[in-house]
């Protein structure tokens, strides 16, 4: 006479148990990269600049340094303490070269945002960039082989896709409007509508 011995039923409750584990990790992964994976990837219509600098400042104030002399605009940030009106700064640089096969059209652009209070903006919510009412102020300023360019504003939005505590992912639509310094009746505008990155 043979006894059978049966299976551990605990055994498939704990397979049970992981599989549906791993079945709603993928849903929730799948949902997450549904609802935010645009924001990670290029886009159809994105300018295609080359991001060198990626800088997030969670306390300062925006310096924006003009020096009409040398027909220079230079954006950077000073420490500022939250308690006396600090801000999230976010100071990135982009790298453009249109025609890799001749020279003398690359230019990079410097961008910056004044994020505020940043706890105070939603993920997936597209912003408004400019002067107030638009929630974000933003500055640009451009080098190139040109006649040197002045800044006038910026206008467009700014989408956080992540945030974490060392680095904030984001989308930047925008166009950048500037002014000759030698004669106010040429102007020139940029795009810039691609991912942004900044690092503390």
């Amino acid at each position: 006479m043979t006894i059978r011995k049966s299976r551990p039923t605990t055994v498939k409750v704990a397979y049970r148990f992981y599989a549906s584990s791993i079945r709603i990790l993928s849903i929730r992964l799948f949902l997450t990269m549904f609802i935010f994976g645009c924001g990670f990837f290029p886009e159809k219509g994105d300018t295609e600049g080359d991001q060198q600098q990626a800088q997030w400042f969670t306390s300062a104030r925006l310096v924006v340094d003009t020096d009409p002399t040398l027909t220079l605009v230079r954006l950077k940030s000073e420490p500022l303490d939250s308690t006396r009106g600090g801000h999230h700064l976010l100071l990135a640089r982009y790298d453009f070269n249109p025609d890799q096969s001749s020279l003398g059209d690359e230019y990079s652009l410097h961008f910056a945002l004044d994020l505020g209070n940043i706890r105070t903006l939603e993920r997936g919510t597209a912003y408004a960039l400019g002067p107030p009412p638009a929630r974000i102020p933003a500055y640009g300023t451009v080098s190139c082989l040109c006649s040197p360019l002045r800044p006038d504003s910026v206008r467009g939005t700014f989408t956080i896709i992540q945030r974490g505590m060392a680095q904030i992912v984001g989308r930047v639509d925008a166009t950048l409007f500037f002014t000759q310094w030698n004669d106010s009746t040429k102007h020139a505008t940029y795009r810039l509508r691609q991912r942004i990155d900044g690092l503390r």
